[in-house]
Order: C-alpha cells, then structure tokens, then sequence
C-alpha cells in the first residue's frame, strides 16, 4: 500500500524534530595529537532509494577516495539502484541495503541496522543533514569520527554554493578534517560520475547510431519529471519545435521513461532502457541533455555530458547539475531565448 505524500511530510516532520540534536557532541572532534590519525574504514549513510540522490553522492565518495586512497567504504543505503551507479568504484567495500519497504521486511531491516554496529569504522559520514535516518545511523554506527551534516557558519560565509547537496559534504567533511590536523584542502569539488568504461561508451554509441543512422550530433531531450516538477505538453512543444527550427545540423531524439510517455507526443526518434548505465553511456555519447529536475537529469549529469536542467518548483542551488559545462535554469525568471542561448554556448 502506498503512503500518502501528506502522511510522508508529517512523519518526515516529526522525524526530523525528533533527531535534529543527534551528533551535536561530535561537532568539535577529540583530537590525540600523540598518535597518527590512520582512516582505513568509511561508512557513508545514505538511506534513500531514488536514483538521484545516489547519483548525487557520487562526489563525496571520490571526495573520501582521493583524500583516503587505500580506504575501503561500505554505503549504507535504501534500495538496489545503488549497485549500478557505484559498480566501478573499486574502493567500495560492502553496499549495505535496507529495504524500501521496511515494514513488509522487518527482519531484513533489523540486520542491516546490526551490520553496521557490528563493523568498527575510522569515519562515518551522514550524506544527508536534512535525513533522520542518516543522523540515526551515523550516530548507530561506531566510529570515533562522525561527520553529522551540520553546516559551520565559516562554510557559509567561504562557499556561495554551500546549499548544494553533493557539495556541502565535502565543505562540511574538508571543514572536519582540517579540525583533525589534516591539511587545507582547496581543490575543486567533484562533479558527478558514474565512471563509464570505454567498452560502454562504445556500445552506447552503437545504440545511438541505429537510432539516427547518421553522422550528425545529437541534442537528447527527457520531457518526464515526477509531480510538479513535470512541465506541460505545450510547454515542451514550443521548446522543441524552436531547438528543430534552430539546430537543422543537429539530431534531436527524446528518451522515454519507463511508463512510454513523451510530452511531444512521439514526434522524435527515442528510446528506452532499463539498464542505468546503458541509459546513461547513450547520453554519453549525445551533444547536450535536456531535461526538467529529475534523476535522470542527474545521470546526464554523472556521464559527464554537458546537461541543461529546468527548475520552477525545486532550489536549484541544492540540485542544479554543475561541471561540463552543465547550466540549471529558473524557468519562473527566464524565457526560451534565454534556454537556446544557453545550448548555443554548450554547442559552440
């Protein structure tokens, strides 16, 4: 039985009230200056099953990778789209995966909980600051690091873009280990990545080329989005009849969702796979992905294929696509030149 949306926000409320103080001893680490800090084992908490958000902690694992090369890391997670987006990082230990249904599996559940008690950890990081499960788990879990996901006010005067949810993270966990004695770490955020083998970027291009049976570039355009974040089917119309009017040199094909609905009524060669990374190694081999908020548009992202990303619900500062050359548009204070302006500048 499905929960409803009003009864998920009461109880994310309550839950949120309930573990918001969770970690507060942890902000201001003990540090022995006596003896090496060695971080071998890292548990990284992020309970959620949507595509998205796993995509999103892409950067905070190459984060803990390239600052921690001979670590091993364990995820702690909801669901099984994890696999996929994490199936090339070899640094990944054990994928610990609590059910997405917890009360249909109890004791599943409950074993999942125990995994990561019995394990002793160096590091635990919660992804999330805003997820009660995540602060529970992080404080569960024993390590004599934790990493709870509060912001420092210093991190919000340094970063413009702090609010973003795979970067505050990183601020959050160079902000921590600089604390510990490690040193200032200044280099560039991570963006996201699925790490695509050439072997699949290969057969993704042989997709791609059935499709259009050509040797033009291709713009990909997705016109699905979940709830309110879905635009309208004269919405997308008007868009993509002015991206075929403008780009005559370029393909344009549409990926489909798993439901097989296309808000410009099929009108573009497309296609559909149910294999993530294949989805995602055919983007890789596209010019520019277009797409309103939405997970796919974070696979685009994590191909590392330039993504335009359309928001007038959400906050773009927390789940704008960024790198590559990737651009998030308020649609609420932009019009469509203002959109072809910006393809123009990934094309060209």
């Amino acid at each position: 039985m499905k929960i409803p949306n009003k009864v998920n926000e009461l109880r994310r409320l309550i839950m949120n009230g309930l573990t918001k103080n969770i970690g507060n001893s942890y902000s201001n680490p003990k540090i022995d200056f006596n003896s090496k800090i060695e971080i071998k084992r890292v548990l990284i908490s992020r309970p959620n099953h949507r595509l998205g958000n796993q995509l999103l902690s892409t950067p905070l694992v190459q984060e803990i990778i390239n600052t921690f090369p001979d670590c091993k890391i364990d995820l702690f997670v909801r669901g099984g789209v994890v696999y996929p987006v994490f199936e090339n990082y070899k640094h990944i230990d054990k994928i610990i995966q609590l059910p997405k249904k917890p009360f249909n599996h109890l004791l599943s559940y409950g074993c999942c909980w125990l995994k990561i008690r019995k394990k002793r950890y160096d590091l635990v990081i919660n992804g999330d600051r805003n997820s009660s499960s995540g602060r529970l788990s992080t404080q569960f879990a024993r390590a004599p690091y934790k990493v709870f996901g509060d912001i420092d006010e210093s991190i919000k005067a340094t970063y413009k873009d702090y609010e973003h949810i795979s970067k505050y993270p990183i601020y959050n966990l160079r902000f921590f280990l600089e604390k510990l004695g490690f040193p200032k770490n200044t280099s560039e955020v991570p963006v996201l990545d699925i790490k695509l083998t050439e072997a699949e970027i290969a057969n993704g291009k042989k997709i791609l080329d059935g499709i259009i049976k050509n040797d033009k570039k291709t713009i990909c355009i997705y016109t699905n989005a979940t709830g309110n974040k879905c635009y309208s089917e004269d919405w997308w119309k008007s868009l993509y009849t002015r991206i075929q009017e403008k780009y005559t040199d370029y393909n344009v094909i549409e990926m489909l969702p798993i439901e097989n609905i296309s808000k410009i009524s099929f009108k573009s060669p497309n296609f559909y796979s149910k294999n993530i990374r294949e989805m995602g190694a055919i983007i890789k081999n596209t010019a520019v992905f277009i797409a309103a908020d939405n997970g796919v548009m974070h696979l685009a992202s994590a191909t590392l294929t330039p993504t335009v990303g359309f928001f007038s619900v959400t906050n773009q500062n927390i789940y704008e696509p960024y790198g590559n050359g990737s651009v998030a548009l308020n649609t609420n204070e932009t019009n469509i030149d203002d959109w072809l302006k910006e393809i123009d500048r990934i094309l060209n």
